[in-house]
């Protein structure tokens, strides 16, 4: 089985509806480790909302924060130590999909960071959109993860920019999923739309 880590360049780049669309696609169980802010409408509840299959088990949040900021600065505000140790991937039989928060050295505490939770054997989703900024953002990602073992790959969100997407397979070498376009709405019609058009290369991972 595969345990998808998703993470982003930066936030709100994606990383949930990319979630939604691996999940569907793999029929693949869920799981967000921590979760900051807007506990009524949780990333959790928004994939859950999204997906088709039957198949697709959303697994409870280790931490579910108050405030929607950094893990580390919304446990602070909450009382609560968000310890590494506590952060338990859930037992499956199943795909896992893993959402992560923020981007990978988003910190839980003064130590700890997103990097920490991702285990060797994981294949790294990085989700880039395209912004002022965005090359350099993807490009120092990518190439932390490489450096520290991972397997990558790269899915694109947003409108198409065939300069910034190619110079960041180009030097990176990184595996490309594909791109979600910049879509009016995202509903189960089209996260199913996704979920076949990438699933071939996702179960080649």
């Amino acid at each position: 089985m595969i345990q998808f880590f998703v993470t982003g360049i930066s936030t709100e780049v994606g990383k949930t509806i990319a979630s939604a669309i691996i999940a569907e696609a793999m029929e693949a169980d869920y799981w967000k480790p921590v979760q900051a802010g807007d506990l009524e409408n949780t990333d959790s509840h928004k994939v859950k909302s999204l997906i088709s299959n039957e198949k697709t088990v959303i697994h409870k949040s280790s931490y579910e924060l108050n405030e929607p900021m950094s893990p580390h600065a919304a446990a602070e505000i909450d009382g609560v130590f968000i310890d590494r140790e506590q952060i338990i991937e859930p037992q499956t039989d199943n795909h896992l999909v893993i959402e992560g928060c923020g981007g990978i050295l988003v910190p839980f505490n003064d130590s700890d960071t997103v990097l920490d939770i991702i285990m060797p054997t994981y294949k790294v989703v990085v989700v880039s959109r395209n912004y002022l900024g965005s090359i350099n953002h993807s490009l120092l990602t990518i190439n932390w993860l490489m450096q520290k073992g991972y397997d990558v790959s790269v899915l694109f969100s947003g409108e198409a920019n065939p300069q910034t997407e190619n110079i960041i397979i180009h030097k990176t070498g990184a595996s490309l999923i594909g791109r979600i376009d910049e879509e009016k709405s995202f509903d189960k019609a089209t996260i199913k739309k996704y979920a076949e058009l990438f699933r071939p290369v996702l179960q080649t991972l």
